[in-house]
């Protein structure tokens, strides 16, 4: 008798965010606004499990990095062929970001979303907006003064270089720092499997932070703004669907649609829960057992984008600047896209990789082309379901650019890649 073939937990994890989505939609549409439905279900028992399950993940996200980096970095041992790796990675990340704020720029202007706005229908949040910073700050902001102090306040830039300095140290010392380099290596190990135990609880977790999401966001707040959403929505699946495949096929002539049919519960995966971070284990698994991909590569890649590559965000915050620019009445010349491209692409640079971080960061954008930042107010009520999708193609950008350097460096394993699931 042939047995069954049991599901895997990136398709329960699918299959969980599908019954949320419905969920949320059936109380939201079905059942009467008020206590039971609002304060108890909505945002008692799902806000409960849902944020517990993400503070769960945000928990392992400092020591994960840091022991994956050592270990990443320590397992390409060469110093030279980590330093090609490290550039090609940085390079790939900064060009996609600039390329998707050029594509969410585009886009926009060809949609109009701000334009004929009835700014009395939108409803208006508080703004917090963020320090601006620049490169000079950006740069030395790498460099801890305190490592430990880096490590508690989930300083992520800080945290990678101070990982990469003890993985290439440690790789150097050879047998010297044998013993050490084992611990760096068990705790490696014991991150991972304390992660593959939260995940354990992935569906429920997912279940709720997308009931909730469906359940507190009305049709009333998605109407006057449809455009706008349509327009960051176009902007996502160009560079998700267009950009990065193009970029894979060419780069390696691998097949990008057997790609996005293996790393596809990932992406749901980044959807359900808007946080990069989150996504960083399943991501080095999916890309090893499913792709191919060394773990020697993705353990140093995949930390090292969910902290720079936020091509997601970006488009994000250029469509938003086009929309708040049309809705004020404000007209920008090229030099101002241009100012939008550089600013967004270091804005995104050590951006934390967290829910909603991207409109924090957005008051920098907007300040350096002078939109008013009362304007992300407008935008900030139908903000969760856009997080949700942009954490998807972030991901996504972080794999292909993985996938790209591995086949390169020969640590891509094509039968594993081209193996039927």
């Amino acid at each position: 008798m042939k047995q069954k073939k049991k599901l895997g937990l990136t398709t329960i994890i699918f299959i969980a965010l599908i019954l949320g989505s419905l969920t949320g939609v059936i109380l939201y549409s079905f059942v009467p606004a008020g206590y039971v439905r609002d304060t108890v279900i909505v945002n008692g028992i799902f806000d409960i499990v849902g944020s517990g399950f993400i503070r769960g993940m945000q928990m392992l996200v400092v020591p994960l990095v840091f022991f994956s980096l050592v270990c990443g970095s320590m397992a390409i041992g060469d110093t030279k062929k980590l330093g090609k790796v490290g550039v090609r990675t940085l390079v790939f990340y900064l060009c996609t970001t600039a390329l998707a704020i050029a594509v969410a720029l585009c886009v926009a202007n060809i949609l109009d979303p701000g334009k004929n706005l009835d700014m009395s229908s939108v409803a208006v949040a508080d703004v917090k907006v963020a320090e601006a910073t620049n490169i000079k700050d950006t740069i030395l902001a790498i460099i801890p003064t305190n490592p430990i102090k880096a490590l508690a306040n989930g300083d992520m830039l800080a945290i990678i270089f101070f990982a990469l300095f003890i993985g290439i140290l440690l790789a150097a010392g050879g047998e010297r720092f044998e013993t050490l380099a084992n611990i760096f290596s068990q705790g490696n190990d014991l991150m991972m499997d304390m992660t593959m135990a939260v995940m354990k609880v992935a569906p429920i977790g997912v279940f709720c932070l997308v009931a909730k999401t469906f359940g507190s966001l009305g049709y009333d707040a998605f109407a006057p703004m449809l455009k706008y959403m349509i327009a960051v929505f176009l902007a996502l699946g160009i560079q998700c669907f267009g950009v990065y495949q193009i970029l894979l096929f060419i780069s390696t002539r691998l097949n990008p649609i057997r790609f996005l049919k293996k790393f596809f519960p990932v992406m749901a995966f980044a959807f359900s829960t808007a946080t990069s971070n989150a996504t960083i284990p399943l991501s080095i698994e999916t890309l090893d057992e499913k792709l191919g991909v060394s773990r020697r590569i993705s353990s140093f890649t995949i930390p090292l984008g969910a902290t720079i590559n936020m091509d997601g965000t970006s488009i994000m915050q250029g469509v938003a600047v086009v929309f708040v620019a049309q809705a004020f009445g404000i007209q920008l010349d090229m030099m101002d896209y241009l100012t939008v491209i550089l600013t967004a692409t270091l804005a995104s640079v050590g951006t934390a990789g967290v829910p909603s971080v991207g409109l924090i960061t957005l008051s920098m954008v907007f300040n350096s082309v002078g939109l008013p930042v009362e304007g992300i107010g407008l935008i900030m009520g139908i903000d969760r379901i856009l997080d949700m999708t942009r954490t998807a193609v972030n991901v996504t950008g972080d794999a292909i650019c993985t996938t790209i350097v591995a086949k390169r460096d020969g640590m891509l394993d094509e039968k594993v890649f081209n193996q039927m699931q």
